[in-house]
């Protein structure tokens, strides 16, 4: 390792400077060096200017010279060198002016510098000026100085190393003397014999204090003259022998510390020595229950800069203890303790117990050592069942388990351990739960004999030469050892007996081992116990014995020579445990000691032989869940158990330990609740000293004092003060009032005008009197004229917060030339120097919220008042005050009593018994008891209004002494106040409680039903039901009836008309308590009442006869379809069931089902001409009854978006398909309708019907088409459909491979269809049959088209017509074509045709002639087969879209008319 390395408590160190100081004195410091900084570079600014003036000046002036002597220009310019002097002068001036105002500062900082110095000065007696060391010749005088300070005068008695010097014994030899706290001792004509330590030690009741110095006495001699002895002190003369004494100041210190195991903790303290030199500083010890702790890996030690402290790298139960840092001086020891806790780490396995505790090894030979430990606290786990202990050789980490069984006593032997090797230890506990952590290691032990040294032997030769030889060498030559010796029990358990013996002698130079051998009492036959390993050590842990019965044991030794008789054979020995679990502790007491602590004492075991110590657990009253307390034993009878709930109540229980195990629990003790003690934490029952004194008058031969109370009482109220006084260069103090003063201001009269006087007062109680206070500052004794007001004084803190404090103070005595008008609150930092305003207007008050400050800052404070003539002189500052809310700090609460008492009331859970509620009204005191009463049990306190009003409106606070300031506040406005006395009122006036107010309902037939509902009535319980202040009684009109046990009036109005308009009161009595509950049933409310009244009777009639259970209402079903549905009831089989529309009688597709009472009229696809009025009846002879449905405007519009809701689930995703005209999408689905709001969008953009894009569908689909599309018309589109919660949205992506398909598709239909528009065709004229008779002339005539025009061919029999006389054609403009067949004869009978085509296809047309002879009947010809037509090579199809769920896919018609295309 490098040893640049920086050790581990280096780096955990904290470095300290002057912080030892207290805050205030570091304040001081800090202000005046910035002072006095600011002061230096003011008079350093102030030369540098003046330089640079007169070198301007001179310079100035050298060039006026040069210039023209005009009179008038050098007057001027000499009256601007003047100016320019004075305002140098003037700025000098000024600059002076400021450094008196600073260094006056500074006095004024350095005062109250010495003022906290003095406050900190103990009372007991302090040795200011200790006594110095001297040297004289012999027969000279020499006078010992020293002055002390204390209260009351301490007594100084002197001692001549430590024997006591009285002046009697030798009269003329000395004399001592006390003047003003200096004390002397003058020795007369010193001898030799005077040479000594002499000691000063100075006495009164409340301590002690010592100095002590040397006097040396020299006796002149000549150069042949013998040294004589009393020439040489019997003391150790050092360099250092000047000082004696070192004061030891602790100034920082660690408190009640918690710690887990496992964790790093430090404990410090910091220390002001005084003097401070480095050869002479003081030795820092620290102890854990008074034994010395020494550095090692567990506890790192560290003292220097003024701080001492002890770092745990890894803390264990081990650990815990009253932990006691000292500082031992040569004057003497100052000592701080403090305890450490150390809990349980988290358990490996839940319910595991905690480790075990301080493993020590005993007895250690070369293969035997005996482990012992202390068990660990188990107050909620399981008890422990065993142990098992673990080793580990020194150098590894192979930890080795040593028992194979839990051991159940804390203690156990090791065996097998190999010669010369360490070993280190560790013990596990085990319960039912699981093994515990393991336990901090044992220091390491060396496995020899430790007889080995004994029988070293040391040989002293001439030279100073040693020679150390074995006593076996000494034996001769020993073969054979001799027999063992002296073999007893060493340690008896009832598993195990630990035998014991001497080596043999003699020994023999061989090693030796032994064997043990073992025989039951009366069994006559020995059995060696370890026949298998030989033992090396005297000492040896016989195993495997029978509890209860006795044994006999011998130990026989072996070396390589042969084998040694056996010992002596032992007495009986039993297996039996030599101690006992101890009895259970007795009596338990808890005491209260701090708001966090209980004092626990109890009575110890009756037994306590080997008891290792005590544990003590805790719990919660009524959680049956018990703590540890401590979690090391503790061997004394009293603990202070910490780190309680302040305000819980607590229950104790305590149980002893010893190596054995744990005894019974003791009783539990009686529940005590966690508070302060009587003395509120200090160490007498007196109580503390005033502080804060303030001069706050003075007329020149008197002075007005004021002070403020005690931070702590003692337990008891103040019952007055004393004060005493001195003047600035006195000592002694006098008495300023023999009798007590009860204000905490007082004048002090008969004082000398132009004196300095200074101030110190105690307080008493019942107890006695306390410390007096620290003196005050030198008060001058001048008489006050200026027109200001004087200093406000007695500044006091409330209600401290995380962001704001309440701050309250007197008016001052002195208020100046005019009252007081106001006051300004001024703050600042503590360490800060600038003052901030609080309130920009001076207010009345003698308090104020102080807000918006940081929470965790210091802060401290300064009244001024002001009065006419100005702003006064500001207060003494206040005390720092911590801005940071107390944890578990309640706030007032405001309630009324059972009896109607308004109150406010206030817990606080850390009070003591000396603890004191006061209530305050605008934070003055309130004892007005004609309107105010204050009550207080336990932790709660309540101020009662007696007659509240709104007098009583204001600021109400209180502050509860003994707590270290615990206050609260509470505003009460006029709304809060108004809802306590109404609430009061209720109290007082107590009225029944009403669940339900008077209320109505309609029953069948119309009648009418008032009732109320009230809670808790009695049997006593009376009532009266009044209508327009008229008493109804129980009538056949008015069914009045009246359940008690329910709380429920009702009364029924058979028939309710229009005389029943009205108010309608019910009066409710219960022994005192009343109410009543009225409803006013007038104008509107009562005509809505009188007409649902008249409907539920109509209603009722309705229902005699068939009707309607519900009338007409609408469904869409899962396939589109809109159904109009009724449900009637009270029908028979002679009942009629109507349909009608528009009053005309329609027939339903569904047949109504009057048994099931449900009768449907379908509409399978809703469109604009199913709108109207639909109508249903029901008639027989009973009656009859009528629903209507008007289905229009919004019911449509509700149908359609259900339909919507419908097809929109059902949508098919887009499908594109081609046409001559463009490119469609298609979205099939269930049905479809144009009033469906649906919307396509290309591109997030909304589509609307145009020439180029087309919108439209069937009941089958929507579609939309682009026509003649584009590259431009490439992008998503999205068809959406909306059901008026949600839309419905599908959508194709027509880009890329699929626009070039469909693009490609349209191409080739569009020319497809350009081809069939333009080919040669036949469109009109030829008919299907003719008959014609012989001789006539027939001519077949058509109109045929095409583009270009086409050519025309005639057929006859499906051949080519060859034309001539008989057959001829004419084309006429292009498009008549006409056949003429003159004198027709039966061969012209057949089958004729006409071939039209161009180059984009053409068709032929046939017609059928019949010619018949004159006089025979009109043959009837057939035509022949129907037209065919052959286009142009047709395109391929494009297959059909497979629509979801698909519909059937529309079917052309087809065309009439015979054609055949080519």
């Amino acid at each position: 390792m490098s040893s640049k390395v920086v050790p581990y408590y280096q780096k955990r160190h904290k470095h300290y400077d002057h912080s030892y100081r207290n805050l205030q004195s570091r304040y001081v410091v800090q202000e005046y060096s910035t002072q006095k900084s600011q002061e230096q570079r003011l008079e350093q600014r102030a030369e540098r200017h003046a330089e640079q003036r007169s070198e301007q000046q001179v310079e100035q002036r050298s060039q006026q010279q040069h210039r023209s002597y005009d009179r008038s220009v050098h007057y001027a310019t000499e009256l601007a060198f003047l100016e320019e002097d004075i305002r140098i002068a003037r700025a000098l001036a000024r600059e002076q002016i400021d450094k008196v105002s600073i260094q006056r500062m500074v006095e004024e900082k350095l005062a109250l510098q010495r003022q906290i110095h003095e406050e900190c000065v103990s009372r007991a007696p302090d040795i200011l000026v200790r006594l110095r060391s001297h040297t004289v010749w012999e027969g000279m005088p020499v006078k010992l100085f020293f002055t002390v300070q204390g209260y009351p005068t301490p007594l100084v008695q002197w001692y001549k190393n430590e024997t006591l010097i009285s002046p009697a014994s030798e009269p003329g030899k000395y004399r001592i003397e006390s003047k003003y706290g200096v004390n002397s001792l003058e020795i007369y004509r010193t001898n030799t014999n005077d040479t000594a330590t002499y000691t000063a030690v100075a006495r009164n009741v409340h301590g002690q204090s010592s100095t002590n110095a040397a006097v040396i006495v020299k006796r002149y001699r000549s150069e042949d003259e013998p040294l004589h002895p009393g020439y040489m002190p019997h003391l150790p003369l050092t360099a250092a022998i000047s000082f004696t004494h070192i004061d030891v100041k602790f100034l920082e210190t660690f408190g009640v510390t918690f710690g887990v195991e496992g964790e790093t903790v430090t404990l410090s303290c910091s220390v002001l020595l005084t003097p401070d030199i480095s050869r002479l500083r003081p030795q820092a010890e620290w102890y854990r229950d008074d034994v010395l702790i020494k550095e090692s890996k567990w506890h790192q030690l560290h003292f220097g800069e003024g701080r001492a402290t002890l770092t745990f790298t890894h803390m264990n139960k081990d650990d815990e203890g009253l932990y006691t840092v000292r500082m031992v001086t040569r004057g003497g020891v100052n000592q701080h303790s403090g305890f450490l806790f150390v809990a349980d780490a988290a358990a490996l396995v839940a319910g595991a117990p905690g480790a075990p505790m301080d493993v020590e090894c005993h007895d250690a030979n070369k293969d035997y050592v005996i482990v012992t430990w202390k068990p660990p606290n188990t107050a909620s786990e399981a008890p422990v069942i065993g142990y098992f202990v673990d080793k580990c050789e020194v150098g590894t980490e192979n930890w080795i388990q040593c028992n194979d069984s839990p051991v159940k006593i804390c203690k156990y032997p090791v065996t097998g351990l190999f010669e010369g090797r360490s070993y280190i230890f560790r013990v596990r506990a085990v319960n039912k739960a699981g093994i515990s952590r393991p336990s901090r290691v044992s220091f390491a032990v060396a496995a020899l004999d430790p007889a080995d040294l004994s029988r070293l032997q040391t040989i002293h030769l001439e030279g100073g030469r040693d020679i150390v030889i074995y006593q076996d060498d000494l034996e001769g030559e020993v073969k054979i050892p001799g027999a063992p010796t002296n073999v007893q029990a060493h340690e008896t358990s009832k598993t195990y007996v630990v035998l014991s013996w001497d080596p043999p002698v003699p020994r023999g130079r061989d090693p030796l081992v032994y064997y043990i051998e073992k025989t039951m009492v009366g069994s006559g036959s020995w059995q060696r116990v370890n026949s298998e390993i030989p033992v090396r050590s005297p000492r040896y842990a016989v195993f495997d014995l029978v509890e209860g019965k006795s044994y006999n044991f011998r130990v026989i030794a072996v070396n390589k020579h042969g084998v040694s008789e056996p010992s002596e054979v032992t007495p009986p020995i039993q297996a039996q445990e030599r101690l006992a679990v101890p009895s259970a502790p007795g009596r338990i007491l808890a005491s209260r000691n701090t708001r966090t602590s209980v004092v626990v004492q109890f009575d110890r075991a009756k037994v306590e032989e080997e008891l290792i110590g005590y544990y003590i657990d805790s719990s919660v009253v009524g959680s049956n869940h018990w703590d540890h307390c401590n979690h090391k034993p503790i061997k004394y009878n009293r603990f202070v158990v910490h780190g309680l709930t302040p305000g819980e109540q607590y229950i104790f229980r305590v149980k002893a330990v010893n190596a054995v195990g744990v005894s019974e629990n003791s009783q539990e003790s009686e529940a005590i609740t966690v508070k302060a003690a009587l003395r509120g934490g200090v160490p007498h029952a007196t109580p503390s000293h005033p502080y804060g004194i303030t001069l706050l008058n003075c007329d020149g031969q008197s002075m007005t004092l004021g002070w403020k109370v005690p931070k702590y009482t003692g337990g008891a109220n103040i019952s007055g003060y004393y004060i005493d006084k001195r003047e600035a260069d006195h000592l002694n103090w006098h008495e300023v009032n023999s009798k007590q003063i009860q204000e905490r201001i007082y004048t002090v009269e008969n004082l000398e005008e132009g004196a300095y006087y200074e101030y110190r007062i105690a307080a008493s109680n019942l107890a006695g009197l306390g410390l007096p206070s620290d003196p005050s500052e030198h008060f001058k004794c001048e008489a006050w004229t200026f027109p200001e007001p004087g200093p406000a004084y007695d500044l006091t803190f409330c209600e401290v917060r995380n962001s704001s404090l309440v701050i309250l103070w007197k008016e001052p005595v002195y208020s100046g030339n005019s009252p007081v008008v106001g006051y300004f609150v001024d703050y600042k930092e503590f360490e800060g120097e600038q003052w901030t305003r609080v309130n920009e207007t001076a207010t009345s008050n003698r308090y104020l919220k102080v807000k918006e400050l940081e929470e965790g800052k210091t802060y401290v404070f300064q009244i001024r008042a002001v009065n006419a003539a100005g702003i006064g002189k500001p207060s003494d500052i206040s005390e720092p005050v911590l801005v940071q809310a107390r944890p578990g700090v309640q706030e007032i609460t405001t309630g009324v009593d059972e009896e109607g008492n308004i109150y406010l009331a206030y817990n606080c859970t850390e009070i003591s018994e000396a603890s004191q509620f006061t209530w305050c009204k605008a934070y003055e005191e309130i004892n007005d008891d004609q309107k105010f009463k204050a009550e207080t049990i336990g932790e709660n306190s309540k101020l009662y209004f007696k007659n509240p009003d709104k007098d009583d409106l204001g600021t109400y606070s209180v502050a509860v002494s003994d707590t270290d300031g615990i206050s609260s506040s509470y505003v009460l406005d006029a709304e809060e106040l108004e809802r306590l006395m109404a609430l009061s009122h209720e109290i007082r006036n107590p009225t029944i409680p009403l669940k339900s107010e008077l209320a109505y309902e309609i029953l069948e037939k119309g009648r009418v039903r008032f009732w109320l509902e009230a809670q808790n009535l009695s049997s006593e319980s009376s009532f009266r039901f009044v209508v327009n202040d008229l008493e109804i009684k129980d009538s056949e009109s008015h069914r009045i009836k009246f359940d008690r046990a329910a709380g429920i009036i009702e009364m029924v109005m058979d028939k309710f008309t229009v005389e029943n308009e009205g108010t309608y009161t019910v009066q409710i009595q219960d022994g005192k308590a009343k109410n009543q509950s009225s409803l006013v049933l007038i104008g509107d409310a009562f005509k809505a009442l009188l007409a649902e009244a008249e409907f539920q009777r109509k209603e009722y009639i309705r229902k005699q006869g068939p009707h309607f259970l519900e009338y007409l209402y609408w469904e869409v079903t899962e396939e589109c379809e809109v159904l109009l549905v009724c449900k009637v009831a009270n029908t028979k089989k002679e009942t009629v069931f109507k349909w009608y529309k528009e009053e005309v009688p329609v027939d339903a597709l569904d047949v109504p089902d009057l048994q099931q009472g449900v009768c449907i009229f379908r509409i399978p696809k809703l469109t604009k001409k199913d709108q109207g009025e639909y109508k249903a009846t029901l008639k027989d002879d009973r009656g009859q009854d009528v629903s209507i449905l008007e289905l229009s405007g919004k019911i449509y519009e509700d149908i359609v978006l259900g339909m919507s809701k419908v097809s929109g689930s059902s949508a098919s995703e887009l499908k594109i398909i081609c046409t001559p005209e463009g490119i469609r999408f298609h979205c099939y689905m269930k049905y479809f309708s144009e009033e469906m709001k649906v919307s396509w969008y290309q591109r997030e953009s909304k589509v609307s019907s145009s020439e180029k894009m087309r919108i439209g569908g069937t009941d089958e689909f929507a579609w939309l088409q682009i026509c003649e599309p584009t590259e431009k018309d490439k992008g998503k589109y999205t068809f959406e459909i909306f059901d008026a919660k949600t839309s419905y949205k599908r959508t194709v992506d027509l880009s890329g491979q699929a626009f070039d398909e469909a693009f490609a598709e349209f191409q080739r239909l569009k020319a497809a269809a350009f081809a069939e528009k333009n080919r040669g065709k036949v469109i009109g004229g030829l008919p299907d049959v003719v008959t014609i008779m012989e001789g006539k002339t027939l001519s077949l005539t058509c109109t045929v088209f095409g583009n270009p025009d086409p050519e025309v061919t005639w057929l006859k029999n499906d051949r080519d017509l060859e034309l001539s006389d008989h057959f001829s054609t004419t084309m006429e403009s292009g498009k008549y074509a006409s056949l003429t067949i003159k004198e027709v004869s039966s061969e012209d009978s057949g089958k004729y045709g006409i071939n039209v085509k161009n180059k984009y296809g053409g068709e032929t047309v046939d017609v059928t002639v019949s010619v018949y002879k004159y006089g025979e009947e009109v043959p009837e010809v057939k035509p022949g087969q129907l037209p065919k037509t052959a286009p142009a090579p047709a395109p391929a199809k494009t297959p059909a879209p497979a629509p979801a769920p698909a519909p059937e896919k529309a079917k052309p018609a087809p065309k009439a008319g015979k054609s055949a295309r080519k």
